[in-house]
């Protein structure tokens, strides 16, 4: 069926979403969209943490519950839990910050009128896999000095002879180049593949029922295309919270793997 359904819409003059569709107009002069988004999410990190924490008491409110749920949430699940409890406290600040704006900045896709999630544009998922890349190699720099930490990510323990001629190159291309690419690349095309399943199912579902010749195919296929596109939105919910969880998590990890004793 969805098949005849896409053959009757391609008959019929329906131009399905694309990655043209992200490609927003500026708003004025040359700011975009996403970058008035990337300077309202920090307004509101900043704002919303702030009116928790401004009137902070012993027996918490349900503001400050909820600010000291998500920050204990980073610090003990993800920061110590994976960089352990000598280092783990110099690093919270960041990966709370960090776990706070991919979140927020995921689930503006989901809100009406904005309905954008910023990371659907790979360049600022780059940009936040690069002060990650920044944050762990300069600090197992700091930790080992230059040359130890290169040894550090390209010589596993218990490795010698021949097999450092195979060994070193493919631990150097996996922890110096590989795992910024990755992290990032998977926030990116979860956020990206997500919208554009959003935008198909509602435009798709707009059209059968609105805009195409009435038969009952087109109405049976626009009511699925609708119900799909609730169904989707409810996912996506659930896997932009993922996605803000395993960028914060890798982070650590990344950290946790810089500044241990052994590799």
């Amino acid at each position: 069926m969805s098949d005849t359904i896409a053959v009757i819409m391609a008959a019929e003059g329906f131009t399905p979403p694309g990655p043209a569709d992200f490609d927003l107009p500026p708003i004025f002069g040359e700011v975009t969209k996403p970058m008035v988004m990337v300077g309202l999410s920090v307004v509101l990190i900043f704002t919303l943490f702030y009116a928790m924490s401004r009137k902070a008491a012993i027996v918490p409110g349900r503001m400050q519950f909820a600010g000291e749920f998500v920050y204990g949430g980073v610090r003990n699940s993800i920061a110590r839990e994976s960089i352990g409890s000598e280092h783990f406290m110099k690093f919270v600040p960041y990966l709370f910050a960090l776990f706070t704006f991919v979140l927020v900045n995921n689930y503006f896709g989901m809100i009406p009128i904005v309905q954008f999630p910023t990371f659907s544009h790979s360049g600022y998922a780059y940009g936040l896999a690069a002060l990650s890349w920044l944050l762990y190699n300069g600090v197992g720099i700091w930790k080992h000095g230059a040359l130890g930490y290169l040894k550090h990510v390209s010589v596993p323990a218990g490795v010698s002879g021949v097999m450092l001629l195979l060994i070193v190159p493919l631990e150097i291309l996996s922890n110096i180049v590989v795992r910024p690419v990755t992290l990032a690349l998977r926030l990116f095309a979860n956020m990206f593949a997500g919208h554009l399943l959003l935008i198909l199912f509602a435009l798709g579902g707009e059209y059968l029922l609105v805009e195409a010749s009435p038969s009952v195919l087109n109405i049976v296929g626009g009511i699925g295309a609708i119900i799909m596109f609730f169904l989707v939105s409810a996912l996506e919910l659930l896997v932009m919270f993922l996605q803000a969880y395993v960028f914060t998590l890798l982070t650590a990890m990344y950290v946790a793997g810089a500044v241990a004793e052994e590799h």
